[in-house]
């Protein structure tokens, strides 16, 4: 007999559910409990684009195969079943319906709801998933986890510091990207002023200065000294001359001066501090930290 177990074994294989005539219906999505008994009475299959619809098929009849769920009805049957929502709990209205579509007959309940039979097979009385059943009996085995839904290949366990979410918790860390950005870090500008300074520059020059000569009477000259009245008073001159400084300026250019720029690799060290999450198991073999 096909038992919680067994369907546990599959969900945790990644094991799919095939139809009656050999053929692939999907993977199998989630297990769902009978509210009193606990036992398996629904499985969910994954259809469409990456498993994104969930059909919902009977436990009675299926047999394991291998890592397989087989089921007794084809792929297009399971496909064509109500779209029922994936939310944690089947109400009587969608059992019902579900019921009618694989000819399993109606489920009827009383006005309180406490009362549960069925008006075709009594093993069919599903509710909800296997990890929702804990109120009035013990909670199902730890390896179904609380969140809602169990499907393969998945972990176990449930969200004690929030609402719950999912069966995995998320570390993250931060990552340091360092980059470049341009930005304006000063202004250079050409501005021409006038200084003045002493210069000094040492010109020769020249100037005539009296010199008294002196020459006894000859035979050479006695002509030249008797020239002239025997005793008379006579004055005699002669003009002197010197050079001076004559300061003339101009202005000349020089050179040309212009602005330009060079780029000038630098290293510079960035240390930042970055914030990173990690993992550790409480009660775990091990106490692995991640």
């Amino acid at each position: 007999m096909l038992n919680r177990e067994n369907i546990e074994n599959l969900l945790h294989q990644g094991g799919n559910i095939v139809g009656s005539d050999g053929e692939k219906i999907g993977s199998i999505g989630q297990l769902y409990a009978d509210d009193d008994t606990g036992e398996p009475t629904w499985v969910t299959v994954k259809t469409g684009l990456f498993g994104t619809s969930q059909s919902f098929v009977p436990v009675e009849g299926a047999h394991t195969q291998g890592e397989d769920l087989v089921v007794p009805y084809t792929k297009d049957h399971v496909k064509d079943a109500p779209r029922v929502d994936v939310d944690g709990h089947l109400t009587p209205e969608e059992e019902d319906r579900l019921y009618t579509h694989y000819d399993r007959g109606l489920r009827t309940y009383s006005d309180s709801q406490d009362d549960v039979d069925l008006q075709g097979d009594a093993d069919l009385n599903a509710g909800t998933p296997t990890e929702g059943v804990t109120g009035g009996r013990d909670a199902v085995d730890a390896d179904f986890n609380t969140s809602g839904t169990t499907s393969g290949n998945r972990g176990v366990g449930h969200d004690t510091s929030g609402p719950t979410t999912d069966d995995a918790m998320t570390r993250s860390e931060e990552r340091l990207n360092v980059g470049t950005e341009r930005e304006a870090a000063g202004r250079a500008r050409l501005r021409k002023y006038v200084t003045t300074e002493n210069v000094t520059r040492t010109v020769p020059v020249q100037r005539e200065e009296v010199r008294v000569e002196r020459e006894p009477i000859t035979e050479e000259n006695r002509g030249a000294a008797l020239n002239g009245p025997d005793i008379s008073e006579e004055e005699h001159e002669v003009v002197l001359h010197e050079e001076r400084p004559v300061v003339e300026k101009e202005t000349v250019p020089v050179e040309r001066v212009r602005l330009d720029k060079d780029v000038v690799q630098d290293d510079v060290t960035v240390n930042e501090e970055v914030r990173k999450e990690h993992i550790e198991t409480d009660g775990a073999d091990g106490g692995k930290r991640l």
